[in-house]
């Protein structure tokens, strides 16, 4: 466990988070209170770890879709966790799981692909880029699954995938990873329509390498306009309908960009790196010049005339390890984080300040919020009573952490200074009466001796 001191917040509105890794663990929280574990689904297998999850929370028949390590997809009720089928191998390929792992992952909120089957239409890729979106139906029996018409095609030849994302209206994807530009295709056709352009060399000569970490659509009703983050801590800001290049770029600190995520007004991003920080911008590209703010020297790129973000405010207290999940509550201005400092951090977007944390004793890669969620669920939730370990903690990483018991006050320098002091006259003071008591002694010792030596004249 990190070292951690007690930090006051104000507490969080009432809401609902799943956060993945090795397990799904459900974090729920009351009006004003902290956020606490209310349950773990599964038990801890590192083979079965979680590497993507998407969320359908409609109020009627929500769904979850969790893609893990060893290569299957779990299909779960978000309310309870209870596992309503699975399925194995969706790459249909001879590569091991291991070798190929699933980047992305999304599930149709609506109906793709053949209407006669209608459980759940999915959409997933793996690293090394093979993209399948697929329609499975298991209404008749939970043991008998039905697929329906499949479509299957190679987002890139070479390269590795390691993030992607839908937009709003579910029409469009786009992809970008290690050695792979971001490029946008279109479900309805399973086509490419448009593919990013390398920038060029710096003021120096030296050609940054393609390495996407990250990616989000700057709004839901828009899907030309996207950010995505890069290994060499760029942000950059695209727009098919404008150029092939970014539109805008800026450096944000000096560790690879690992998560960003779009708000509801659809010009402001959050902004997650590899060191723990956050921070908001704001996109818009007509805002005046003096108003684009730079946080970590120049960018790389790509023109003279090319803008910079407006940073809006870092939030208070840094995570200790890697961002590397990012989600913004709908409901209510909250905004949380995740990562490798295994916390799922709660934030105000207003004022940036921590509301809640809490531990949960294992490396998170991704956190989801239920948007139905409400109050009267809040109250009538109870605790599992086997994850009364992991208690709540609002705290974060700033020193060591401190005990319940009375902790004796230090004594300033001063205080030393003036005891020694005094010390030292009194040893002084001891010493003199030694000496003074020392010295009668040989004196009278001395008299005796005359007194002695010397004959009486009378006799």
């Amino acid at each position: 466990m990190p070292r951690t001191t007690t930090l006051e917040c104000p507490g969080c509105p009432p809401l609902r988070a799943l956060t993945f890794d090795v397990l799904v663990i459900e974090a729920r929280s009351k009006e004003g209170g902290a956020a606490k574990v209310v349950e773990r689904w599964g038990e801890p297998d590192s083979s079965k770890c979680v590497l993507a999850a998407s969320m359908v929370d409609r109020k009627k028949d929500p769904l979850l879709a969790v893609a893990r390590k060893n290569g299957t997809i779990d299909f779960l009720n978000p309310l309870n966790g209870h596992l309503r089928f699975a399925i194995s191998n969706v790459s249909d390929t001879a590569n091991r799981p291991e070798d190929d792992p699933i980047s992305g992952l999304h599930l149709f909120a609506s109906k793709k692909l053949d209407s006669e089957y209608g459980c759940c239409t999915l959409l997933a890729c793996t690293m090394k880029g093979k993209a399948i979106m697929r329609s499975y139906d298991n209404t008749l029996s939970p043991d008998l699954i039905s697929s329906g018409s499949t479509r299957t095609w190679d987002v890139c030849s070479s390269g590795n995938i390691l993030c992607s994302k839908v937009d709003g209206s579910e029409n469009y994807v786009l992809f970008g990873g290690k050695g792979v530009e971001m490029n946008v295709w279109d479900l309805s056709e399973c086509a490419k329509i448009w593919t990013a352009k390398s920038p060029p060399k710096n003021s120096l000569g030296i050609f940054t390498p393609t390495w996407f970490t990250s990616a989000t659509f700057l709004s839901k009703d828009d899907h030309r306009k996207f950010v995505a983050g890069t290994n060499s801590h760029q942000v950059r800001l695209y727009d098919i309908s404008a150029q092939r290049r970014p539109v805008m770029s800026f450096d944000f600190k000096e560790t690879p960009i690992k998560a960003v995520a779009e708000d509801l007004d659809g010009h402001t991003i959050y902004v997650g790196n590899g060191s723990g920080d956050l921070s908001a911008f704001d996109m818009r590209t007509d805002l005046p010049p003096l108003h684009h703010t730079l946080l970590a020297g120049p960018s790389h790129a790509i023109g003279s005339t090319l803008k910079h973000g407006k940073l809006l405010g870092s939030f208070l207290g840094k995570c200790s390890g890697s961002i590397k999940s990012i989600a913004r509550l709908p409901e209510h201005p909250v905004v949380a984080s995740c990562g490798l400092d295994s916390y799922l951090r709660l934030w105000d977007v207003k004022t940036r300040q921590l509301l809640s944390a809490v531990f949960l004793k294992q490396h998170l890669v991704r956190v989801v919020f239920d948007s139905n969620f409400t109050s009267e669920d809040a109250v009538g939730s109870t605790r599992d009573p086997s994850v009364e370990e992991a208690e709540t903690v609002n705290e974060y990483e700033n020193g060591d952490e401190q005990d319940t018991q009375p902790v004796k006050r230090k004594k300033s320098s001063k205080e030393k200074k003036a005891n020694k002091k005094s010390k030292k006259k009194s040893n002084s003071n001891e010493t003199s009466a030694d000496d003074e008591g020392t010295k009668k002694i040989k004196k009278f010792k001395s008299k005796k001796r005359l007194k002695r030596e010397i004959p009486d004249d009378s006799s």
